[in-house]
């Protein structure tokens, strides 16, 4: 079975952007890069929001062609370009690089999905991810926390009715200072 996997990245104080949704604060190196690149590529596709999915597709499909690129970018952008893509949204009517669009959540057809066979679902989106774990439909949080204090801007994660119980599986430390918490949901 699939898992549903959210992968972030937080300040130490809780936010994933600042104010005006700047991410320029995140310290993505090419270590770190890559080991993104080494969790995503073998899984089976991207659920995403509108707003994430559009802010990736400004960028990632031509990326491998910018000669200022690094090596883990490029690699990247293959990445991306090739792997499916499920955007939720009630505007969009069309959505391209082997995306599909769907009006809502429905926690029947996610769960089908996640029967199917293949690598896990890397979900992405604040607002799409507050929805699926009010539907108890995410199984891992890999929250990768950078060593700054944002001060405000959006929180992750937010006001919950009853506690999630989760499990710590890993954390690791970058050069950078980055640490990565993956917690399993504790069913």
């Amino acid at each position: 079975m699939r898992k549903i996997v959210v992968q972030m990245s937080l300040s130490l104080d809780g936010f994933f952007e600042g104010p005006g949704g700047d991410i320029g604060w995140h310290q993505v190196d090419e270590e770190l890069h890559q080991h993104f690149n080494d969790v995503i590529a073998p899984m089976g596709g991207f659920l995403s929001g509108r707003v994430s999915h559009e802010l990736m597709a400004a960028y990632w499909p031509t990326a491998d062609q910018d000669p200022t690129a690094s090596g883990p970018e490029r690699e990247f952008a293959r990445i991306w370009r090739d792997m499916p893509k499920i955007v939720y949204s009630r505007t969009l009517d069309h959505a391209d690089w082997n995306a599909t669009v769907v009006r809502e959540v429905d926690v029947e057809q996610v769960r089908r999905l996640t029967a199917e066979p293949g690598g896990d679902l890397a979900l992405g989106g604040a607002d799409l991810a507050a929805t699926f774990a009010r539907h108890d439909l995410i199984d891992e949080y890999r929250i990768y926390v950078h060593p700054v204090l944002v001060g405000r801007g959006r929180r992750l994660f937010p006001d919950a009715e009853t506690p999630t119980n989760l499990r710590l599986v890993e954390s690791r430390v970058f050069g950078n200072g980055v640490v990565l918490l993956r917690h399993e949901r504790v069913r």
